[in-house]
């Protein structure tokens, strides 16, 4: 790995190999979805306890200060939203552009098993070829569609072929047997959290993906729709990087 790869890698994991994620960009097919709809007053007082914050860019630029000591992961895959088919999404943003804004990573969705997985497989593809040749690592989300499982054996296929294609980091969701899925992954997996559920159901699940062999949390609706944002992504900064357990990091968000 060289040196630019693995700086930009470590400014995402840290010393302990894990990382607490703040996902951010749901704007970009959502619009001014709930805990998103005032970005510039919600979100910049939780960036500060994040490793690393998933974003677009309209909204880095916008909305975040360039003062900020967490790294960035770019989103740069669009081009459709929640009124059409999320599968047929395509790269929007170029390389040049994520290396402009400072970014520690680029991050796209992958539709494995949707009538358009080809077009999103092959376009991660591509994406890797061009950020490989500036250390840029990829990030592959392994979107779920409402006809697509959320097993094991689907989030193992899924997150294998993101892997073999290139990805340097991916991301998807906690599922039973979820070490399943860590065993046949060669790069660090990271949690989405998903749809909004209550904290405590947030913080265990959180715990029992580290434990499975996760790598740290990408999360969002978990974090900016909670009643205590800011208690509860230092919630699972504690289970992440304190080894603290659901019910311990529980007493902080309360607190």
């Amino acid at each position: 790995m060289d040196f630019g790869m693995g700086n930009r890698l470590s400014r995402i994991f840290q010393e302990d190999g894990r990382t607490v994620m703040l996902a951010v960009d749901h704007g970009y097919f959502q619009g001014p979805t709930t805990g998103l709809s005032d970005f510039g007053a919600c979100i910049p007082p939780l960036v500060s306890e994040a490793d690393c914050v998933f974003i677009t860019r309209g909204m880095l630029r916008s909305c975040i200060s360039p003062s900020i000591d967490a790294s960035i992961c770019l989103r740069v895959s669009g081009g459709t939203s929640i009124l059409g088919e999320l599968s047929r999404e395509e790269v929007t943003v170029s390389v040049e552009e994520a290396l402009r804004l400072n970014a520690s990573a680029v991050g796209m969705s992958i539709f494995v098993g949707a009538p358009d997985e080809n077009l999103t497989i092959a376009a991660l593809g591509k994406l890797v070829n061009e950020a490989e040749r500036y250390g840029l690592p990829v990030m592959a989300v392994t979107a779920v569609g409402k006809d697509m499982g959320r097993d094991a054996r689907y989030l193992g296929l899924a997150c294998r072929i993101a892997a073999e294609t290139g990805a340097r980091i991916v991301k998807t969701y906690y599922c039973e047997d979820f070490q399943k899925v860590v065993a046949g992954c060669p790069v660090p997996i990271v949690i989405a959290g998903g749809k909004k559920m209550p904290e405590m159901e947030a913080l265990q699940m959180t715990e029992n993906a580290l434990k499975a062999g996760a790598a740290g949390v990408d999360m969002g609706r978990n974090i900016f729709q909670s009643t205590n944002p800011a208690g509860m992504i230092k919630a699972v900064k504690a289970i992440v990087h304190e080894g603290l357990t659901a019910e311990e990091a529980f007493r902080i968000f309360e607190q």
